[in-house]
Formats: C-alpha cells, sequence, structure tokens
C-alpha cells in the first residue's frame, strides 16, 4: 500500500539526508522540494514588514500545491520538509519577530487552516530533533554560502517553535528521531534502526522510541 511520509526539523538537522538514505533503505521515492523564484523575495529583505505576508503566502501556495500532488502519487514518497512547517514555524517566527503583523498574521493563519482542513495529512511525520550547537556543526561542516549568517540564537528560536509545534500536532501521527545521536550518514545501522523504527509506527504502535541500548546495538 502506498504511503507519504514528511520529514521535519531544523535547519541543519539532516532532513535530505535522512529523506535520502531512508528511500534507499526502504526502496521508495524521495520528494525535495523545487526551487521556486518566489518574486517577493527582493522586495521582502528590504522591507520585511511590508512584504511578509505577501512572500509567506506565496511559499504557503507553493508548498500546499505539491503536497496535494504527492497525496496523488500513486508511489510511497518521502518529502524533505512538511507543509505544516511554514505556517507553524516561519510565518510563525516572522509575527514573534514583530516583521509581519497581527492583522496579515491573522489572515494568513485562516488561509492555512482553511488549506489543511482541505488536505490529507501524511501517513507519518518524521521529526528531526537536535539541540543547537549540533545544528550549528552541521552548518559550518555543509559551508553553504547562504546559510554562513545563521545564529545560534535564530536556530534556538526556530528549535522553541518546532518543539511547540510538535507537543500539539495531532494530525497524524509522529515518530521523533534523536538526530544528535544518531549518525545516519557514517553508520548504516542507524538508518536500519529508522526504517525499523518506521515500520512499527506505520503498523500502528503507539509508543515507538529510540532506546539508548537500540542505537547502540546497531552501530
Amino acid at each position: 500500500m502506498k504511503k507519504f511520509l514528511a520529514v521535519a526539523g531544523n535547519i541543519g538537522v539532516g532532513k535530505s539526508t535522512l529523506v535520502e538514505k531512508l528511500c534507499e533503505k526502504l526502496g521508495w521515492e524521495p520528494y525535495f522540494e523545487p526551487v521556486a523564484e518566489n518574486p517577493y523575495l527582493v522586495d521582502f529583505y528590504k522591507d520585511m514588514t511590508s512584504w511578509a505576508f505577501q512572500s509567506q503566502v506565496y511559499f504557503l501556495t507553493h508548498r500546499m500545491r505539491s503536497h496535494f500532488e504527492l497525496l496523488q502519487n500513486p508511489i510511497s514518497v518521502v518529502q524533505d520538509r512538511s507543509v505544516y512547517e511554514d505556517a507553524e514555524i516561519f510565518a510563525r517566527n516572522l509575527y514573534v519577530q514583530g516583521n509581519m503583523t497581527e492583522t496579515d498574521y491573522a489572515t494568513y493563519r485562516d488561509l492555512y487552516d482553511l488549506f489543511i482542513t482541505m488536505l490529507n495529512p501524511p501517513d507519518l511525520v518524521l521529526y528531526l530533533s537536535a539541540p543547537v550547537d549540533t545544528l550549528m556543526a552541521r552548518i559550518n561542516m555543509r559551508a553553504r554560502e547562504f546559510e554562513s549568517t545563521i545564529s545560534a540564537e535564530y536556530l534556538s528560536q526556530l528549535n522553541t517553535l518546532y518543539e511547540e509545534w510538535i507537543g500539539d500536532f495531532h494530525l497524524c501521527p509522529v515518530l521523533t528521531i534523536p538526530a544528535d545521536q544518531l549518525d545516519f550518514v557514517q553508520i548504516p545501522g542507524h538508518i536500519d534502526l529508522i526504517a525499523r523504527k518506521v515500520e512499527e509506527k506505520l503498523r500502528g504502535k503507539e509508543e515507538v522510541y529510540f532506546a539508548p541500548e537500540d542505537i547502540q546495538r546497531y552501530r
């Protein structure tokens, strides 16, 4: 039976790598969001408060379209970043920082909430969790120029929003993966362990977690 998984988590936590490795293991299809040329970005970076709403609506519409297309896809797929993160993390962060007005944020949330009621959720969300020092180390290691200005404070703000969101998320089952304790790049056994936990969760097991002894055994 076709399955649709979405991988969520902060910048640098390893979402894309997990999608690749897990799809190789399960024989499923990876889905990476195609680069979209947001026509509002130039104006947004010049004046965030004036253009945050338009920019976020563009991103939301683009990601909602991708989510809908994946629901129609007959092949099992793992998506890099969920549709929920645009609203629950990044748009909310703009609002918290004062870069989106109360009126714009309320309108954006109304639109997002309407979209969500019209789209079925994934079968499972994989939430990659890691502390800020792990995220910073991985961001520095991959040395992408456009990520060079990301601060620990910004990542900490996002981590707080991620934890609040995932704690209240009930649209579909969630498997929390301790990304700082698992090395699915260097240790093939850790991908085997994650795949096993994914299968347990998809079979309906409620309490699925990564015990330290399991992590050690699969090294």
